[in-house]
This record gives structure tokens, C-alpha cells and sequence, in this order.
């Protein structure tokens, strides 16, 4: 199966101010969120990607445009199942106010047993996030071909929990993954298993990702093979 490049959008004013931004519309990338967005474009600018999909907030859709400044070719796709957790009460809320609520400590312990008031359950979020990006997987294998190259632009918690899924980890272990603003994190999925082969990545090559051409007319198969000793 194709490989996915989450990428997290770039910082944004929420960021900064300390608020829980969730879904809160007109929420843009700020000054720095503008320059990583540009730096993490020109990371993949090399790269043959088959797809940029893009979650509908406006923060990861300045980051997926600046991404597709160099694919011209590509035009982001809208995918709602990307979007960021829903928070309900808590959006728009001072972090450091959420923090003495006592469900903070549920979010940060167990949070598979987590429904925002007013919002979204974690373990909803999860399955809708990882549930977009095999769908989108599995059709770009179809036109594309095995060894595909996608864009998901997504949200943090998002994107921690399909690294959690990916690693076959309980949601109730996602809080220990961590996931900077305009990083990447990549994961080729194959019949059996997913591979997690970088995370939280922002400065390596991405080069490595591009598949080798074959002596052979026909590209071979991805192996759900892990190498015994390391590659």
C-alpha cells in the first residue's frame, strides 16, 4: 500500500495565545506558522506525491496550499474526517483553565473513556482519522500504484492517534507521542502491518521515500515483512 506523509500544520495564533482552538474558524497560521509551513513545502517539494488531502481548518488548508505551491499539478483535496478533535465546551478556552477542569487528568491518563462536553469522543476521533487516511490509502494504490506517495495535513492529537493505531498502542497511550507544528510523520501501510518509518520529523531528507527504479517493467510489491537486524 501507498506511504502517508502526515503532516502537522504549521503554527498558528492559537498556538501562542495558549487557547484550544479545536474548530474555532479563521484561525491562521501566524508569522513563524508561515515560515514552517514554506520550509516543510520545500522538504516534499521533491518528491512525486499522488495526493495532498487536507483537513478543512483554515490553518492546515495555508499549509497544504503552501505544500501544493510546488505540485502544481495537485490540487488539495477537503477531507472532514481530518478535521481537528471535537472539543465542544472546551473550545476557544486558556489551556491553563482546561487544566484545572478534572477531566483534563482523564484526557491525559485514559483518555479512551474521554467525550468532550458538548463535543467529540477521542476514540471517535481516532476512528474517523484512521479510517480517512486507509480509504484514501487504499484508493490511491488503485491508481497509483503500491508504491504512491500521499499528504494528509492534519492536527496534532489527530495525528498522534493514528501513530498510535499504526503501532498497534491503546489510545490510552497516544499522550506519550509528540507531534510539532509543521513536523512529519510518515507511515507506509502494507497488507499486514503499517510501518512507522519517521516521527515528528523536521529537519531529514524525505528523498529515501522516492522507490528505486526496477530492472524489472513491473514495480515489486511492498513485503509486510519487517528485516530480521534492521535495514
Amino acid at each position: 500500500m501507498p506511504t502517508v506523509i502526515l503532516v502537522r500544520h504549521g503554527r498558528s495564533s492559537a498556538n501562542t495565545s495558549g487557547t484550544l482552538a479545536g474548530r474555532t474558524p479563521g484561525v491562521k497560521l501566524d508569522d513563524t506558522g508561515v515560515q514552517q509551513a514554506a520550509a516543510v513545502a520545500q522538504r516534499l517539494a521533491e518528491l512525486p506525491l499522488a495526493a495532498i488531502v487536507t483537513s478543512p481548518l483554515e490553518r492546515c488548508k495555508q499549509t497544504a496550499a503552501a505544500i501544493a505551491k510546488y505540485h502544481q499539478e495537485l490540487r488539495p483535496a477537503t477531507d472532514r474526517r481530518l478535521t481537528e478533535c471535537g472539543y465542544g465546551d472546551w473550545t476557544g478556552q486558556q489551556i491553563s483553565a482546561l487544566a484545572k477542569d478534572p477531566l483534563w487528568a482523564v484526557v491525559q491518563q485514559h483518555p479512551s473513556a474521554v467525550t468532550f462536553p458538548g463535543g467529540e469522543s477521542m476514540r471517535g476521533m481516532q476512528q474517523r482519522a484512521v479510517d480517512a487516511v486507509r480509504a484514501h490509502d487504499a484508493e490511491l494504490a488503485k491508481t497509483h500504484g503500491d508504491h504512491a506517495i500521499w499528504v494528509a495535513v492534519s492536527h496534532g492529537d489527530v495525528i498522534k492517534a493514528i501513530v498510535a493505531d499504526a503501532l498497534g498502542q491503546h489510545l490510552d497511550t497516544f499522550q506519550r507521542i509528540v507531534v510539532d507544528t509543521a513536523s512529519t510523520t510518515i507511515i507506509t501501510y502494507t497488507a499486514t502491518r503499517p510501518f512507522l518509518v519517521r516521527l515528528n520529523d523536521s529537519g531529514s531528507e524525505l528523498a529515501s521515500l522516492i522507490p528505486k527504479p526496477s530492472a524489472k517493467a513491473k514495480p515489486k510489491k511492498r513485503s509486510s515483512d519487517a528485516v530480521v537486524g534492521g535495514r
